[in-house]
């Protein structure tokens, strides 16, 4: 059992990349497409690449720009192709405080948020009792969400930081269907994603 955390490590898939939304995700970004790019063969003509990179790092840029409008500390999405299409799933990490009446230490919290969510369900995380919960959700127009989603949380507070908790949001479209088989799938590689969380110590 960590004392105090100071952080967290995660091991990613191979294909996916964490983007810093806080501060240095045009850094991050600009690493991640100068990398992806090299791979490419070099007979390759730049200047008919020149867009398609710039409208890929325009993508990343306003991904990361509204997961830092949502409060997250951290994006992590599939930059790398998965037979000729983008991977639809993608996870934000978030760090705050969760009001919740009348529960006030980490485990009467844990309990009210597995009682009050779907699907919810205690879970322990390098030594550290969360909650996990999973729902499909429909497409919200008005929220600009034109599609159905999977969507996994994972809510875990910090060792050694009363009140302060991490909150782990996996989304994804699937093959277009958020109950489909592809949708289910890619919710195993998240929750085997979070199996490899570790807290980070001072």
């Amino acid at each position: 059992m960590v004392a105090e955390a100071a952080g967290y490590t995660l091991v990613l898939p191979p294909g996916w990349e964490r983007i810093p939304a806080r501060a240095g995700a045009d850094e991050a970004i600009k690493a991640i497409l100068d990398a992806k790019f090299k791979e490419l063969p070099p007979d390759l003509p730049r200047d008919q690449l020149a867009p398609y990179r710039a409208e890929i790092e325009g993508k990343l840029r306003r991904a990361a720009a509204q997961a830092r409008k949502n409060g997250a500390i951290d994006l992590y999405l599939p930059v790398q192709l998965r037979n000729g299409l983008p991977v639809p799933a993608s996870f934000v990490v978030s760090e705050g405080a969760i009001p919740t009446a009348g529960a006030g230490e980490p485990e009467q919290i844990v309990g009210y948020l597995v009682a009050e969510s779907n699907g919810g369900a205690a879970v322990t995380v390098d030594g550290v009792t969360g909650a996990r919960s999973e729902q499909a959700a429909g497409p919200d127009p008005d929220q600009g969400i034109d599609y159905g989603s999977r969507r996994v949380d994972y809510v875990l507070p910090l060792p050694g930081q009363d009140g302060r908790w991490l909150l782990f949001a996996f989304s994804t479209l699937g093959a277009g269907d958020p109950d489909d088989q592809v949708a289910r799938v890619l919710v195993q590689l998240f929750d085997a994603v979070m199996s490899t969380f570790r807290w980070a110590t001072v």
